[in-house]
């Protein structure tokens, strides 16, 4: 488990995660992959960050570990990174602007 695989894979968790929950994606393809799910299960945890993270770092974890141990680690290890990047980056409103 290396720095460098660790970065790496948090940053891919969280740009696969931001771009599937949060974006329509290039020609909008991913916005129409979201409404042909629908709103059942797997439509519901694309429209969660929380969730799909989980799951877009199953990969990654086992991709950035070298053993059994250090991807189960891993796994939601780049889960919650991602998730602390997403909300750090996320654009807050003042409660004056809120109000309006």
């Amino acid at each position: 488990m290396t720095a460098t695989g660790i970065l790496v894979g948090t940053l891919a968790v969280w740009r696969l995660t931001h771009l599937l929950a949060e974006e329509d994606g290039p020609w909008g393809v991913i916005v129409h992959v979201r409404r042909r799910i629908g709103t059942g299960p797997l439509g519901q945890m694309m429209d969660c960050f929380y969730c799909l993270s989980i799951w877009i770092s199953v990969p990654l974890a086992y991709w950035a570990g070298t053993t059994w141990l250090e991807r189960g680690i891993l796994w939601p290890a780049l889960s919650g990174a991602a998730i602390l990047l997403e909300r750090a980056t996320l654009e807050r409103t003042s409660p004056e602007q809120s109000e309006d």
